[in-house]
């Protein structure tokens, strides 16, 4: 007899991007922003040091909640922070989706999200997205058969309707980089039976949030992130803004200090420099132009993107799009390669420097002209 927990057992695992030694390949395969962060949060946290690092920090990170309100125009108890929004929806899932329950989401999106499922013992269900990323004539409904992907998840059998806890939406989507309008997230949110989660992990890059719909209905729930628009992958800060009522109950599941002092000194720092913001994400929106704009001239399908990647598809289905990626791998150039059933597979390319996606670029028209060095 195993020791482990059956659904422990049964699941695969989430598996991260590659990281390579430093200096032994060009990121542009896990979506981090190429460009340092604002200096006011290397003085925050040298400030931090200073002081010293011998006290316990701040339960609730106060200091960022404070600061995040003003500028999302809510009240500090309406914010709770994670070490990384990946800990924030861990949080979500443990507090709302028992064993045997039900979590949908949907496909292709952030494999996580079914990992998070599988480790909660619960039923995770896959709807699709349409051929244009939409979903929402099906989203909030139980979906047919032919919706919904093929997902393994513990246990197979006892699973009503009724059961449906939590449903996840990452807008903008990963890997297509498309974006729902807030009317159609809102149309989705009014036909599900349960929360609805709103992962913005890249929407200041979109320049369009759902964060108004948790102020009109509290079955609303925003993720954020300061890996990406921030440039503070490496830290690991992430938040979440909902109801009081929400969070009330999310408090009692999170770690007693979730965020250490030197993260929450730098996250305060970092959400405080609109500016910085403002600018970095502009030379980032504007670069990810240029590169959808290069890859469909070179003949890649490229959906319209809103976060700081590309999805780049052969049209023909004989393209070996694992072949490109182990090319530009071998020329230094890390990208990531991803299949999906039924959708079939393609190249998601972080929007790294000019520099960077120009010499990207440039090997992958080397490639598509016959070089296989």
């Amino acid at each position: 007899m195993s020791i482990f927990r059956a659904n422990i057992e049964a699941a695969a695992g989430y598996v991260p991007g590659e990281q390579p030694k430093e200096g032994e390949a060009v990121k542009l395969n896990t979506n981090e922003n190429p460009y340092r962060a604002s200096e006011k949060v290397y003085d925050a946290i040298r400030a931090q040091c200073i002081r010293g690092l011998s006290r316990y920090p701040n339960a609730v990170a106060q200091p960022f909640r404070e600061a995040a309100a003003e500028l999302y125009g809510v009240e500090p108890d309406w914010i709770m922070c994670g070490n990384g929004s990946d800990d924030i929806l861990t949080i979500l899932t443990r507090t709302f989706v028992g064993e045997n329950e039900m979590l949908r989401l949907p496909y292709p999106s952030y494999i996580l999200y079914k990992t998070l499922a599988e480790l909660q013992g619960a039923r995770g269900e896959e709807v699709y997205f349409k051929d244009d990323w939409t979903m929402t004539d099906y989203f909030g409904k139980a979906p047919t058969a032919m919706e919904t992907a093929p997902f393994r998840a513990y246990p197979l059998e006892g699973v009503v309707p009724e059961s449906l806890k939590l449903a996840f939406l990452p807008n903008p989507n990963s890997p297509s980089g498309t974006l729902l309008t807030m009317e159609e997230v809102e149309q989705i949110a009014a036909t599900l039976p349960c929360p609805l989660v709103v992962d913005e992990a890249y929407a200041d890059f979109a320049g369009v949030s759902c964060i108004e719909l948790v102020k009109r209905n509290p079955r609303v729930i925003v993720t954020r992130t300061m890996s990406k628009s921030y440039s503070l992958a490496g830290l690991r800060f992430g938040f979440m803004i909902a109801d009081p009522s929400v969070i009330e109950q999310t408090l009692k599941v999170k770690d007693s200090y979730n965020c250490d002092a030197i993260s929450i000194v730098a996250a305060t720092a970092a959400i405080q420099d609109q500016e910085w913001l403002k600018t970095t994400t502009a030379r980032i929106v504007a670069t990810r132009k240029r590169l959808q704009e290069r890859m469909r001239e070179l003949g890649f399908v490229v959906p319209d993107s809103h976060a700081n990647f590309t999805w780049n598809i052969w049209p023909e289905s004989d393209f070996d799009h694992k072949d490109l990626y182990l090319y530009l791998k071998r020329h230094g150039y890390l990208t990531r390669y991803m299949r999906y059933q039924m959708w079939g597979e393609g190249l998601r390319i972080s929007v790294g420097t000019d520099d960077d996606i120009d010499a990207c670029l440039n090997l992958v028209e080397k490639y598509l002209g016959g070089d296989r060095s």
